[in-house]
């Protein structure tokens, strides 16, 4: 299991991926599941990955060596989509072919084949925009009421982004704030680990600032603690169940 996140507010984009692949308990091991393509001025563009490792890094592959949306057109790849939706079209395109060309192998060994991408970033003249896509290759977009996606194991971060996470969230706050969705859901499940890698781009600067977050990284391991403790704090000021105070009868039978 994995779990990534991207996050679009008004000052632009952050995404996290970790890096922790396993195959059972005693098959552990790290792989990059964000991948950058850094044309500073012209172009910069994430994928993080989620699912079977072999589609996800063929469908990738793919992608950058060039792929025909439609009998007739020229080879597009990454480098040279001229849109973020193009872009996506082109995942979810290599996506869809590749599960359909060894799913059939792999489904007869009993192996997973779902897969998923967060495609995030921006091409010069275009918007800044953040993409989903699955493993049939269809996908949707981030928009301004829930300015986040995920993929993988998600369900333990999410109500950190959904209490605190807004579109009008400055974009170091976003990055705090999906750091501690990760310290969240790496407690929960040992299938997400560090190291994490993070990218945050500035909405039309077209420039990417990428860094590789440790397990012993000096920030997360403070904002871990930090947050640990205010848990605790905030789980002690709040009220016992006022019918359970000493000198309080109890009713019968639970009425």
């Amino acid at each position: 299991m994995t779990y990534c996140v991207g996050m679009l507010v008004e000052d632009g984009l952050a995404m996290i991926a970790d890096t922790r692949t396993n195959a059972g308990v005693d098959n552990i091991s790290s792989y990059r599941k964000l991948h950058v393509v850094d044309r500073p001025g012209e172009r910069v563009l994430a994928v993080a990955t989620a699912g079977n490792l072999s589609v996800t890094q063929t469908a990738l592959a793919m992608a950058r060596e060039g792929v025909h949306l439609n009998v007739g057109e020229e080879l597009e790849t990454l480098e040279t989509a001229t849109s973020m939706f193009r872009c996506a079209q082109l995942l979810g395109h290599a996506l869809r072919s590749v599960r359909q060309s060894i799913a059939p192998g792999l489904e007869a060994d009993s192996l997973n084949t779902s897969a998923s991408m967060l495609l995030g970033g921006q091409i010069a003249g275009g918007p800044m925009q953040l993409f989903l896509i699955y493993s049939q290759g269809n996908f949707i977009e981030c928009g301004t009421d829930t300015p986040f996606l995920q993929i993988g194991e998600a369900k333990y971060g999410k109500p950190i982004l959904v209490s605190g996470l807004r579109s009008t969230t400055p974009l170091a706050e976003a990055v705090k704030l999906g750091l501690i969705s990760f310290s969240t859901t790496m407690r929960s499940n040992v299938g997400v680990g560090a190291p994490f890698d993070l990218i945050t781009l500035r909405r039309d600067m077209i420039s990417g600032d990428e860094r590789r977050i440790e397990a012993d990284d000096p920030y997360f391991t403070d904002l871990h603690d930090r947050w640990t403790r205010a848990q605790a704090q905030a789980r002690t000021a709040m009220p016992e169940p006022p019918w359970m105070l000493p000198g309080m009868p109890m009713a019968a039978n639970g009425g």
